[in-house]
């Protein structure tokens, strides 16, 4: 065995990485500096991350600076150029010691002209993931507050099983002055029962200003005023195709046209092949598309209220369908989905991928069809509510 890989190890503790911060993240505050400093999530073929970096950079004021691992992994789209700006620091989140060393000086050249410093935290907080980079990210907030910089960790879900160095490293983060903002009130409730101090808010993505409606024209112009459905098949949920393929017909028997949509494309959580297979099994069905490449979310927001139900996978895929008022029956993973559709009083859109799994979704998918005027006054009635509660992620910001 080599030397470097004897050392990768230890290389990567958690104690040399929070060391490394000590010593060379030293800089404070300075008046009149203008940029927000804003640690992305992992991005490159992710929708959901994508719209969560546009909705913090749409809801604050100044030049916000996008710390990501690559330049590949956000777009920026036009009507953010002016203010939104990509720094590439592949190492400060999962690297070893010596790479998250080098990022961390490239860092502290950023902060010279940043007055905040903020975290998405989505679904990468509790460790269910990558344990090092919930760690390594709660690490990097702590580091900052203790030198007085504004800091907080935005939007993010918390589950029931969380690890034990995730919770420590969080609770080290909300005692030294870290805001911690907790997306849906079941996620809010477990982490007050592990110790955190948390403030309450939703999914940043509630908040986000832009949409493009233009796109229902560019993919369906034969649409009319016929009913539209959008299905997502995720590539987390494992081959379910022949539940998939009774949604589809279940929504084309009620007269729907279907457009399938991924919502995700890298590799290990790949939702396009599922969804080509999907739009393959309807053969000749004219009415049942595919969209064969990543949107902007934009353009998902813009395809979302066109629709009159979605089914999905994905999340952020059934935020921007409530954004709308559009009923989403979406797949419950990592315990963020019920607290979703607790802000809503939507229980019976959230379905669990266990064993019942394929009749739960059917069951689901036709109460949205028959129940959809009502669940969309439902959605409508709380999406106030829960879009100024997105806005508490940035209060002071903007």
């Amino acid at each position: 065995m080599s030397v470097l890989r004897r050392l990768a190890k230890p290389l990567q503790s958690e104690g040399l990485i929070r060391l490394v911060d000590r010593l060379l993240i030293r800089a404070r505050p300075r008046t009149g500096a203008r940029n927000h400093l804003l640690l992305a999530p992992p991005g490159r073929g992710n929708i959901g991350d994508q719209a969560l970096v546009e909705a913090f950079v749409e809801n604050v004021d100044g030049p916000v600076v996008v710390l990501t691992r690559s330049t590949q992994d956000f777009d920026v789209p036009a009507a953010l150029r002016d203010r939104m700006r990509v720094v590439p620091l592949p190492a400060l989140v999962y690297g070893s010691a010596v790479g998250h060393a080098r990022d961390v000086r490239a860092l502290s050249r950023e902060l010279r002209s940043a007055r905040s410093f903020s975290v998405i935290g989505a679904d990468i907080m509790d460790g269910a993931y990558v344990l090092r980079a919930s760690v390594n990210r709660a690490g990097l907030a702590e580091r900052l507050a203790r030198l007085g910089w504004p800091t907080r960790i935005i939007g993010f879900s918390w589950n029931a099983a969380p690890h034990e160095r995730a919770v420590a490293a969080l609770r080290r983060a909300g005692d030294t002055g870290v805001r911690l903002y907790l997306r849906d009130p079941r996620s809010a409730a477990r982490a007050r029962t592990d110790g955190l101090t948390v403030h309450d808010s939703a999914d940043i993505v509630f908040a986000a200003t832009s949409r493009d409606d233009s796109i229902v024209e560019r993919l369906l112009p034969d649409l009319g005023d016929r009913e539209l459905a959008l299905v997502n098949a995720s590539g987390l949920v494992g081959d379910r195709l022949p539940a998939y393929v009774r949604v589809v017909q279940t929504l084309r028997a009620a007269g729907f046209v279907v457009l399938v949509v991924p919502h995700v494309s890298r590799h290990g959580a790949d939702d396009l092949p599922l969804c080509e297979a999907l739009v393959s099994a309807a053969g000749e069905d004219a009415d049942v598309h595919l969209v064969p490449r990543l949107l902007a979310p934009a353009e998902i927001r813009g395809l979302a209220a066109r629709a009159a139900v979605t089914v999905t996978g994905r999340m952020h895929l059934a935020v921007m369908s409530l954004m709308a008022g559009t009923p989403p029956v979406t797949v419950a993973t990592q315990g963020k989905v019920e607290g979703l559709m607790d802000l809503f009083g939507a229980p019976e859109l959230c379905v669990a991928p266990g064993s019942s799994f394929d009749a739960d979704l059917f069951t689901a998918v036709t109460t949205a069809i028959d129940a959809r005027d009502e669940l969309r006054a439902r959605i409508l009635a709380a999406r106030d509510a829960v879009t100024r509660a997105a806005r508490r992620n940035v209060e002071g910001l903007s």
